[in-house]
């Protein structure tokens, strides 16, 4: 049985800036051993332990979807000690990677559904993994319409422009990208703040259509209203937590709201659920 606080050790294969001011960076790691990379079999959703020896780790969610093989990513924003040690490494350097940990978006009952994913700013990460898994030609034909409302502050920290402008061109996404403001002239998608643009653009809520929300607290707080105005029942509006997690499997206490931890039990609840506990996220 895997040790849960031990870390697989993995490789930096590739390393890119994700926005403009490269205060956020993608990595894409290798595993050393083949087996663990068996052993590390996640769903779009999850998050995982990224851990620097000397440093400590941090927990951060999983860019890459279970159906991109050979390497698993994750995007980081640059904010504390172990994040911009991480900023500092380079191509080919060792570390390591503990989990898959939380539960993730769930898949089961998604299928045979419209899904409406709504995120904002760098915590599109596990949103990415969620539309590269859906749009995989495997699995594309088990969900319905797909509907993305996804906002940055500015062109330039937007994530995954590429993949962004190639989802645009699909006929069986409906993209709907944002920014807060933007002197561009050349910009050519939406203006304004994700929950405005979601009011604007999201299908309405029904038996047959969920939505799922990732994103700074205060884009949560505001969109949720919006998704009731619009007529989402609160089982269907599944959201994405960040609350302080650290250990990552509910010893250390300090992401829990009530007696749901959100590392363990989450990161990924029903607003039905959560509006059984506290109002502490």
């Amino acid at each position: 049985m895997q040790n849960p606080y031990l870390p697989y050790p993995v490789r930096i294969d590739k390393i890119e800036n994700a926005t403009e001011d490269k205060s956020l960076k993608t990595f894409r790691f290798v595993f050393l051993d083949p087996e663990d990379e068996k052993k590390f079999n996640y769903k779009a959703g999850q998050f995982a332990e990224l851990s620097v020896t000397g440093k400590g780790e941090i927990p951060i969610g999983i860019a890459s979807s279970p159906t991109e093989k050979g390497y698993v990513t994750f995007t980081v924003n640059r904010v504390g000690l172990v994040s911009s040690y991480l900023h500092n490494m380079q191509e080919g350097d060792i570390m390591g990677l503990r989990g898959p940990m939380g539960n993730s978006y769930p898949w089961d009952v998604l299928e045979g559904k419209n899904v409406v994913i709504i995120g904002g700013g760098f915590a599109f990460t596990t949103l990415r993994s969620s539309i590269v898994y859906m749009l995989d030609p495997a699995n594309r034909s088990k969900f319905k319409d797909i509907h993305v409302v996804y906002g940055a502050r500015s062109p330039g920290m937007l994530l995954y422009g590429d993949e962004l402008t190639k989802w645009e061109e699909r006929d069986d996404i409906n993209m709907h990208i944002t920014v807060d403001g933007t002197d561009d002239p050349d910009w050519k998608y939406n203006v304004g703040f994700v929950p405005t643009i979601t009011e604007q653009k999201a299908p309405a809520g029904d038996d047959d259509t969920y939505a799922i929300i990732c994103g700074p607290p205060v884009m949560i707080k505001f969109t949720q209203p919006v998704l009731e105005k619009l007529g989402y029942t609160h089982d269907k509006i599944i959201m994405s937590l960040e609350n302080r997690m650290k250990c990552g499997i509910g010893m250390c206490g300090r992401c829990n709201i009530g007696k749901e931890f959100v590392c363990k039990d989450g990161p990924v609840f029903t607003l039905d659920q959560l509006n059984k506990t506290p109002r502490e996220y």
